[in-house]
């Protein structure tokens, strides 16, 4: 079973949390800073608590 080991990550700017590379992100990895569409859309709002630095 292909497990996917070998993919880039990034931290997610908004949460902290690690994300994996996606083909549909393939031509604009580089522009990817967040993990979902939420953590997209409250980008501008303080960080959660509990979310690391």
């Amino acid at each position: 079973m292909h497990r996917k080991p070998h993919l880039p990550q990034k931290c997610c700017q908004r949460c902290g949390r690690p994300f994996a590379w996606r083909k549909k992100w393939a031509r604009v990895w580089d522009a990817v800073l967040y993990c979902s569409e939420r953590c997209r859309r409250q980008c501008n709002r303080p960080p959660s608590p509990g979310a690391p630095p």
